[in-house]
């Protein structure tokens, strides 16, 4: 019984551990032919490219500067790092306060269209509890505001 009871933790601890470490292998991820790559099929991902409602997000509007007021925002936001930036190509990662997740946030401008087309997806599990969607609205939100001040 007390093996039982002391060896849960144990594995739980394992676990937990195994999912940190595989977090940190950083998946493919840029450019392919002009877009962001898709989603997986999993719901832990939004992309302004996918046509499908779990994983479609709206691209970030842009205008003069948007891509510079970009980079000012991800460095204000705890847990983001800015990994690449290849001028029209943003790339960072994003870890989560708790258990040290890390996702995967890219952001392609567009300027013909005049967006700023976005993926955030996570590395591990299945699930994210919309925190990727949510990610990319803080930083609408943000941008917004700076955009009016």
């Amino acid at each position: 019984m007390w093996i039982a009871i002391l060896g849960l933790p144990a594995v739980v601890l394992v676990v937990i551990g195994g999912l940190v470490l595989s977090s940190w292998r950083r998946p493919e991820l840029g450019v392919v032919d002009g877009q962001l790559r898709p989603c997986p099929d999993s719901p832990n991902c939004v992309c302004s490219f996918a046509t499908d409602e779990q994983h479609s997000i709206a691209p970030l509007p842009a205008e003069g500067g948007t891509m510079d007021r970009l980079k000012q925002v991800l460095n204000e936001i705890p847990g983001v790092q800015l990994v690449t930036d290849d001028g029209d190509y943003l790339r960072a990662e994003c870890t989560t306060p708790l258990l040290n997740f890390v996702d995967d946030i890219e952001f392609l401008h567009d300027q013909k269209a005049g967006v700023i087309h976005v993926r955030s997806a996570s590395r591990v599990g299945r699930s994210d509890l919309d925190a990727n969607r949510k990610r990319v609205e803080e930083i609408r939100k943000r941008l917004a505001e700076q955009s009016s001040a």
